[in-house]
């Protein structure tokens, strides 16, 4: 009978997200640079003679931990798992003996995997009922996010003084527009101006905010706490919203989440505001945004991840049109 998921948060994680593969794909490029009949085969030599050594954390590895640690709450008689963690690696098996290893030195309950050997990991999502991916590589993270299968993120790189994060809890950040909720807010924004936007989530507040790319990760997040032991004020998980957004806009943000049945422990409301210092104080294993401008400062503090618009999405025509005119002005 097959594993029944639907109640299961399901992470699929590329091995360059869990890890810090740095070397190895350094060394693969700088033989392709110059030979690349060989880089292969030498990239095929060079994992094989580091595979006994474990491997550094990447950017997504104490979110992934953190969460694997959630299932101690899993009671007896539950037949699935409160967290479930597939690791999917462009590696062909050979060569993903590194990242299999470092998976048991480390004893991270970690039990499915896929290696894929070149080929996209992103057609895999699906078989594995994955709710978050969380990647390295840009064009997989479009391809999910263009599919609607499931949320996905391009992560940074680590920080490197990220304080630690107190043990048995799970912190995660999200901003809203073009996140959680749909674009069609931020658009109204980046195409109308500041005051257009403030009209318009004023004269809306009661009407619910259209789904975003991570609205069902966030509903699996809810049903994640309510199958733990303990009240959702005092769970080990504990979301935050950290927003751009302001008075008046702020109340269709709390109007749309009680709508949804979705309990947030922590929202913050900018209003321009840079967000790093609220991130650094909230301290999450993860932080997703859409927008590099944020993104850049607060991957310095704390593990981040991009999410990208979708490919029809008039934001991406806006991103598309700013970057060309600054190519312009470049010119």
């Amino acid at each position: 009978m097959p594993l029944d998921l639907s109640n299961t948060l399901v992470i699929g994680i590329s091995a360059t997200a869990l890890f810090d593969m740095s070397a190895s794909d350094k060394s693969f490029r700088e033989t392709y640079a110059h030979d690349p009949d060989t880089a292969i085969a030498t990239y095929r030599d060079y994992m094989l003679k580091h595979e006994n050594e474990p491997l550094k954390p990447g950017t997504g590895y104490h979110l992934i931990k953190a969460l694997l640690d959630l299932n101690r709450y899993k009671a007896a008689d539950d037949p699935s798992s409160l967290v479930e963690v597939v690791v999917m690696s462009r590696n062909s098996p050979d060569t993903g003996l590194q990242v299999l290893n470092t998976i048991r030195h480390d004893r991270l309950n970690i039990t499915r995997s896929a290696f894929t050997a070149g080929e996209s990991v992103a057609d895999y999502l699906d078989a594995f009922d994955v709710d978050l991916f969380l990647t390295t590589n840009v064009k997989d993270a479009q391809r999910v996010i263009d599919s609607k299968q499931c949320a996905a993120a391009i992560l940074k790189d680590p920080p490197k003084n990220a304080p630690e994060i107190p043990e048995g809890q799970v912190r995660i950040a999200f901003d809203g527009d073009a996140v959680l909720f749909s674009d069609e807010s931020e658009l109204v924004y980046k195409t109308q101006g500041i005051e257009a936007f403030h009209l318009q989530e004023d004269a809306n507040q009661d009407i619910p905010m259209a789904e975003g790319p991570y609205a069902s990760l966030l509903r699996k997040l809810s049903k994640l706490q309510d199958r733990l032991p303990i009240r959702v004020e005092y769970s080990p998980i504990r979301i935050a919203i950290v927003t751009a957004r302001n008075s008046p806009s702020e109340m269709r943000v709390i109007k749309t989440l009680r709508a949804w049945g979705i309990y947030v422990d922590e929202a913050f409301f900018l209003g321009g505001v840079s967000k790093d210092k609220v991130l650094k104080a909230f301290n999450p294993h993860i932080f997703f945004d859409d927008q590099d401008v944020h993104l850049d400062a607060a991957a310095n503090l704390v593990p981040s991840g991009k999410v990208p618009y979708l490919s029809s999405s008039g934001l991406s025509e806006n991103l598309r049109l700013g970057e060309n005119r600054e190519q312009a002005n470049e010119e």
